[in-house]
């Protein structure tokens, strides 16, 4: 029989002391070290402990010493201070009273998001080594063999956190992707799939370019697919997987471009599994695309098989259906099981409530197990 493994974008719930611990040390705020580590070394082997009991093949530490998946890396290199404005995604702003109403909802995460200030440089690799070791200890103890451990791309951290010293957004990236070149490295050196987490390749076209065509935002595009490809150099595309994303929250979406509109962008990446969003109503329908366009030779397709914004549970007759439609597409040994996005994208934050989150994990894997039993 075919077993369908599952796995997941990366983030999940952060418990309430992670959060707060998060929040105090980005005030700045005075706090216990020895407290701290013990809270995120903890939070660390319960959330491995959880995926292994639930069922997840291919886990995550589930981004617990991180308050976001990009603003963390002021952390780690050089040229970060300050804040930057928050862009609004193009289509929250073609419905200003939806979006105000998210606002006054308190449904927004208030964090700094430093803008690049001066010279881009590693500045300390001791985040990362802590995060590795850290997550070889919980994955030993859980009983696992390996995971993946996400990163940001060169192009969601320019996205989010502008520069005010780089002369255009490509000198930018080609800056970011050097320093963020040793992170990759060392995460695949630790014996973990590397994910890179791209929302630059979707969100960024109403969000980064949206005063830009479709076919200005597609050539942008081929540029953000160069500097990662750059990046990735001394990385075996085997190893590493990345995460397309339209924004990880529930709007309209009526900017969205179209999967089938970037694929042939997306096909130049060197990489091995490509996570895309295939639940959530704006993207359900384009399993279509991968019907009449040649997957990769070696591609794994990691499909959304749950909606990263609704609370709705989804059935496992639901999350097989989703599983089968793609293994018969491409065949069951180029299909992994995964999520839409990540149910912790924020810190404290997040459209799906932590328990249920955890319920909707536990579908996926029965899911997966009755499609394993039908192919």
């Amino acid at each position: 029989m075919t077993r369908i493994r599952t796995t997941h974008v990366g983030s999940l719930p952060r418990n309430q002391i992670v959060a707060d611990f998060l929040f105090a040390r980005e005030r700045e705020e005075a706090i216990d070290p020895a407290a701290y580590d013990a809270a995120m070394d903890h939070a660390t082997h319960e959330v491995l402990r959880r995926q292994k009991e639930i069922g997840i093949d291919i886990p995550s530490d589930g981004e617990t010493s991180k308050i976001s998946y990009a603003t963390y890396i002021k952390d780690r290199l050089t040229g970060f201070a300050g804040d930057s404005p928050r862009r609004m995604p193009a289509d929250l702003g073609d419905f200003p009273a939806y979006a105000e109403k998210i606002a006054r909802g308190g449904g927004t995460p208030t964090y700094r998001r430093p803008r690049c200030t001066g010279p881009i440089g590693v500045k300390s690799m001791d985040p990362l080594a802590h995060d590795l070791r850290l997550m070889r200890e919980a994955l030993d103890r859980a009983g696992y063999g390996t995971g993946f451990m996400n990163s940001a791309s060169p192009g969601v951290i320019a996205l989010f956190q502008p520069s005010d010293i780089h002369p255009d957004i490509d000198s930018y990236m080609t800056d970011l992707a050097e320093g963020m070149r040793h992170e990759y490295e060392g995460i695949v050196a630790a014996g973990l799939t590397l994910q890179i987490d791209a929302p630059d390749l979707g969100l960024g076209r109403h969000m980064l370019y949206p005063e830009l065509t479709e076919e200005d935002f597609l050539l942008r595009a081929e540029r953000h697919v160069e500097v990662i490809n750059h990046a990735l150099r001394n990385i075996a595309p085997a190893n590493v997987r990345l995460h397309i994303c339209w924004g990880n929250y529930e709007g309209p979406h009526t900017r969205d471009i179209a999967l089938g509109r970037v694929l042939p962008v997306l096909r130049k990446l060197r990489i091995g599994g490509l996570l895309f969003e295939a639940s959530n109503p704006r993207h359900a329908h384009e399993w279509t695309v991968w019907r009449d366009q040649k997957l990769p030779q070696d591609w794994v397709l990691i499909p959304g098989c749950l909606d990263s914004t609704t609370n709705f549970v989804e059935h496992p007759e639901l999350v097989a259906q989703r599983i089968e439609t793609f293994a018969r597409i491409v065949g069951p040994d180029r299909v992994i099981a995964g999520t839409d996005c990540g149910f912790g994208t924020f810190a404290g934050y997040g459209a799906v409530h932590g328990d249920i989150a955890w319920a909707k994990l536990a579908s996926l894997t029965e899911g997966a197990r009755i499609a394993s039993a039908r192919l």
